[in-house]
């Protein structure tokens, strides 16, 4: 399994921006295809955007046009831009990684091998 550390989380008010990061210890990083789901409280962990391994990106409905889901192999890190932030954005984000092949309908956090400790983003309204 893939080591995973989140970093870039925050307080900020509706409507502004963060830059979450996650770096890997994996050498093989570019072979992984990487994940970020986030989970409120009193809810269930949700899935918000993948990366493949070939730079396909994909997104849940709610967050397209607002977070952008990127990966720089060279520094084994993916990150996940966040603009136009919503109070129902406030959740812990984590991030994740998949080997393997990647379908589309892999949002289940099972479909996740490796995860990082999570980074708390809460945006005030």
């Amino acid at each position: 399994q893939v080591q995973l550390v989140e970093s870039g989380g925050g307080l900020v008010q509706a409507g502004g921006s963060l830059r979450l990061s996650c770096a890997a210890s994996e050498r093989t990083f570019s072979s992984y295809h990487m994940g970020w789901f986030r989970q409120a409280p009193g809810k269930e962990r949700e899935y918000v955007a993948t990366i493949t391994k070939t730079s396909n990106t994909y997104y849940i409905d709610s967050v397209k046009g607002r977070f952008t889901i990127s990966r720089d192999n060279a520094k084994n890190t993916v990150y996940l831009q966040m603009n136009s932030l919503k109070p129902e954005d406030t959740a812990v984000y984590y991030c994740a990684a998949r080997a393997g092949i990647y379908r589309q309908s892999y949002l289940r956090p099972s479909d996740f091998g490796s995860w990082g400790q999570g980074t708390q983003v809460t945006v005030s309204s």
